[in-house]
Formats: structure tokens, C-alpha cells, sequence
């Protein structure tokens, strides 16, 4: 049975990730051969200004992440920065199996648990064109003060050395160049002998019949 292909996207903070995703998501809502969305996390982080429960984030209290961790109900969960984050598993699998194309903007961690379980997944990271280019959007967001840049900036460094994990890797120094990168990769995962092979059995039965 033919199924969606999953997307894991990770990044340090600041290297632009959730930009690209939103765009490429823009470029794919008026296609309507492309069927792709992006799934949206459980988190006990509080809102930020503008954020929407169930568009941004599902905001959940500790007590209702926990009961779905002992419930099994994630895909993968982590905690970044002292809040839980989680990706719900029967959301993804549902729809994978209606052969839609599913993001999940994910940290290494969070990626190398997807993996274990859903090795099909494709994998890619996104990096900064330098860490003093990093710093700099850190710092032009506003949204966080001195102490919790440089936190940002030592996780960053982290975040970075797993880059190996991944199937690709995209250098975010030009928005569009990154951009086209990002969809020349999820074009050609779909156009992979082993999806094709799944999406269009059929027809390849009756081309060599």
C-alpha cells in the first residue's frame, strides 16, 4: 500500500528553519498535486506573542504531557530548554497512510528516536552559513535576552555536531537558495525508486508485462 513520506527537519535555533518550512508549506498550498503539511507538536512551553494553540503548537500542562507519555501517544518527545516537546504518533501514521507528506521540524534527539521506529523517514539538517551569522539572527529576533542567546548559542554548537545523522544537508546563507534546496529534496524523495516503486505499482507492472 502506497504511503506519505516523512520529512524530518532539524536545525540549531535561529538557522531559519520554521521560515523555510512556512514557505515551502506557502509554495505547496497552491499546487494542488502537492499534498504536504507539517506536524504540529504537543508542548508544555508557554505561548508567545502571536502563537496559536493548535496552529503553533498544541499547549498542553506537564500533567497532560505526562499522561500522554505513559499513554505511548508519541512518536518521539524531548526537552529543550527545561519544556516538553512531543510529536503525536497517531496523528503522523494517519496521515502517512493517506499518502499525504508530513513535516516534523524536529531536534536531532527527537530525529534519531523517528528514525529508529520509521526508518523510511528522510532526514535533513539545515546550518547556518557561520556561527557569528547565527548570533546575529539570534539577536535581530528580540525575543530573548543576553543569558538566553548564549544558551541558545551553546545548544547550537551541540545541535550542529549531528549533523552527520542526516540524509541531507542544506546551508541556509541565501533564503531562496535554501529554499529551492529544501524542495529539490522533497521532490526527489518522491521520485525515489522505492516510492515510485509503492506510489505507481500498478502502472510499472504494466509497462514491463
Amino acid at each position: 500500500m502506497s504511503q506519505g513520506i516523512l520529512f524530518l527537519i532539524s536545525a540549531p535555533s535561529g538557522a531559519g528553519k520554521t521560515s523555510l518550512v512556512n514557505a515551502l508549506l506557502d509554495a505547496a498550498a497552491n499546487n494542488l498535486a502537492t499534498r504536504l503539511c507539517v506536524s504540529i507538536s504537543h508542548t508544555t512551553r508557554p505561548k508567545r506573542p502571536g502563537e496559536e494553540n493548535g496552529k503553533n503548537y498544541h499547549f498542553v500542562s506537564v500533567a497532560q504531557f505526562e499522561q500522554m507519555q505513559k499513554e505511548q501517544a508519541f512518536l518521539e518527545s524531548a526537552e529543550v530548554f527545561g519544556n516538553h516537546y512531543g510529536t503525536s504518533r497517531k496523528w503522523v501514521e494517519d496521515q502517512l497512510a493517506q499518502e499525504q507528506d508530513v513535516i516534523l521540524e524536529i531536534d536531532w534527539q527527537g530525529a534519531s528516536q523517528v528514525q529508529a521506529l520509521l526508518p523510511e523517514s528522510v532526514s535533513i539538517f539545515i546550518l547556518p552559513p557561520s556561527l557569528d551569522a547565527l548570533r546575529e539572527r539570534l539577536t535581530s529576533r528580540a525575543q530573548d535576552d543576553a543569558d538566553v542567546i548564549e544558551k541558545r548559542m551553546s545548544e547550537a554548537k551541540n545541535e550542529i555536531s549531528h549533523y552527520a545523522q542526516a540524509d541531507y544537508i542544506i546551508i541556509n546563507e541565501d533564503f531562496d537558495t535554501a529554499l529551492a534546496d529544501l524542495n529539490a529534496v522533497i521532490r526527489s524523495a518522491g521520485l525515489s525508486k522505492k516510492h515510485q516503486a509503492s506510489s505507481n505499482a500498478e502502472l510499472l507492472k504494466n509497462l514491463v508485462s
